[in-house]
């Protein structure tokens, strides 16, 4: 327990710091989605701190994974097609929100942004529902 509670401070913190140098260096605001959809039609200048970031993030999970071998372990009762497919949905999610969990929730909030204020709402709603209804059909939450 006490581990879990550690490893969320020192995340959310690295989450933060991020979003601070991403935001101090670049004047870029660090919404995964916008780093990643802007890869694909940024200008040539603008590709190298992209795809530093995202290979960052892949660089820190390849760690992660390295320290904490179970941490990413599928949990009982689930698929990698039905994560796969969670992962699919949360991506039209982040087109029709205009923005991800990381660019809204972290980002928007610490600019007080109204749109971002909503759009996290919406996400924490929707979680706490999808979480429930799957405890409820699948006989609990794993």
């Amino acid at each position: 327990m006490i581990e879990s509670i550690i490893m969320a401070i020192v995340g959310g913190g690295l989450i933060g710091l991020a979003a601070s140098a991403v935001l101090f260096f670049s004047g870029r605001i660090a919404g995964i989605s916008g780093i990643l959809g802007g890869l694909f039609s940024a200008p040539p200048g603008e590709s190298r701190w992209r795809l530093a970031f995202l290979g960052g993030l892949l660089a820190g999970g390849l760690m992660l994974s390295a320290f904490w071998p179970g941490v990413f372990e599928i949990p009982a009762g689930r698929s990698l097609i039905s994560i796969g497919a969670a992962g699919l949905l949360v991506g039209v999610g982040t087109r029709l929100g205009s923005g991800c969990t990381s660019g809204h929730g972290v980002c928007g909030l610490s600019r007080f942004s109204v749109r971002s204020l909503v759009a996290t709402g919406t996400f924490m709603v929707t979680g706490v529902l999808t979480a429930t209804l799957m405890g409820l059909f699948t006989g609990g939450v794993q």
